[in-house]
């Protein structure tokens, strides 16, 4: 691994924890992610030159804690702040001994912060992917199917936004939490699916986003035990990571779900999965939309095969997830389902209202399916323009490469 390479792969699994961490000492979010990318600036001068250090992790977060002391030395503010910050400091010029479990609340606490109330719902939900999840912005906009300028100036805003509103670095108490608690949950679930089903590049899965948001459920539903919901997102992520085994082949090529071995599926993942889908069920307030979404995923996990699932709950559970949180992906999910439950003549109407409406134009999905319909009901010649169709929106090699598979196999 080169040095370069060293610190892309750092950045990528530590950046939030350091920005957590430099938010603490400092007491302001927007500074703090700026001494974190000056730091990683300086590694991608030192590190190919001195090579990587002992604790790549300890190293950034050294320099940025040291350029958070310059910059209150610029502005002279000698106050307890910088005496604190200051007197941390090793004499002897130290790295920082990096404990990633010391800090990991400062991660979730770096969650709560993104997601204050005085911002809106889609500026928490884009800073939050952007500073704790890692995404890039043209990521948060496939995923929320706007265009990455409206991303972008959304992370702006909120970091305006929470400077002038002199927002403090800490987990809000369990009064405030009600308030966040939404916006936190969607954030890990688009984290997650981003991971499990990567929009661009070269894996089809990408197991550092996925691990990471993983990782956040749990720490969440220990946080807050007593909520149905954190519990039924938990279980959704548990019983999908569950397929990651079987979903590549050897050289990383996805296997689609009827061809996968699942024999191979994570079933300790699955015990733990249908564990909190439980405890999500228990509380007695009727599941969730990430409650519903487990659901769907047990029923997929419980199945021998594609045709033992019991597809007609699946498009039960997918019409109470339309009911509850309506979406066109829900929809096109639920067509899916309905073909498999009683057929593709029954699911093509469903298909193409969607098409009609025009909200899912930019993605690859919807093509997809209808062209997968289309197929199964002989329309070969239209299954052909829908699957090219597919092949030009689809984001990520790896499933470009089967579009085409497909297209080919069309003639």
């Amino acid at each position: 691994m080169t040095e370069r390479e060293a610190i892309a792969a750092v950045w990528r699994i530590e950046s939030a924890r350091i920005v957590g961490a430099l938010a603490r000492y400092t007491g302001d979010f927007a500074l703090a992610e700026d001494l974190a990318q000056e730091a990683l600036a300086e590694a991608l001068v030192t590190w190919p030159r001195e090579g990587v250090p002992r604790n790549p992790a300890g190293w950034l977060l050294t320099v940025g804690r040291r350029r958070a002391v310059d910059a209150f030395r610029r502005r002279s503010a000698l106050d307890d702040r910088y005496a604190v910050l200051a007197n941390e400091m090793r004499e002897d010029g130290g790295e920082i001994e990096w404990d990633p479990d010391q800090i990991d609340d400062d991660v979730l606490a770096l969650m709560f912060i993104s997601c204050h109330p005085v911002l809106s719902r889609e500026a928490r939900v884009a800073l939050t992917l952007r500073v704790v999840g890692g995404l890039t912005s043209d990521e948060i906009a496939r995923a929320f199917l706007v265009p990455t300028a409206t991303v972008q100036a959304r992370i702006t805003r909120a970091k305006k936004t929470l400077g002038a509103a002199g927002v403090p670095f800490e987990v809000p108490s369990p009064e405030e939490r009600a308030a966040r608690l939404g916006s936190v949950l969607n954030v890990i679930y688009v984290i997650f699916t981003e991971g499990s089903s990567a929009s661009s590049g070269g894996d089809l899965i990408r197991f550092d986003l996925a691990g990471e948001a993983q990782r956040l459920a749990r720490v969440l539903s220990r946080l807050v035990p007593d909520e149905p919901e954190v519990h039924g997102l938990l279980a959704l992520l548990e019983l999908t990571a569950a397929r990651f085994p079987a979903r590549t082949g050897p050289d990383g090529e996805p296997v689609l779900l009827e061809d996968q071995d699942r024999r191979r599926w994570d079933r300790s993942a699955i015990r733990r999965g249908r564990a909190a889908l439980a405890r999500a069920e228990a509380a007695g307030r009727g599941l969730g939309a990430y409650g519903l979404q487990a659901a769907i995923a047990e029923c997929h996990a419980v199945a021998p095969s594609v045709a033992e699932t019991n597809w007609d709950r699946v498009v039960l559970l997918y019409e109470a997830l339309g009911g509850l949180a309506p979406s066109p992906v829900v929809d096109l999910n639920r067509a899916v389902a309905v073909s498999m439950a009683q057929g593709p003549a029954a699911a093509l109407p469903i298909v193409d209202s969607l098409a009609s409406a025009g909200t899912l134009d930019k993605s690859h999905l919807l093509p997809t399916v209808r062209g997968e319909l289309l197929v199964r009901l002989g329309r070969v010649a239209e299954a052909r323009t829908e699957l090219r169709r597919a092949v030009e929106l689809c984001g990520n090699e790896r499933e470009r490469a089967v579009l085409e598979r497909k297209l080919d196999a069309l003639g």
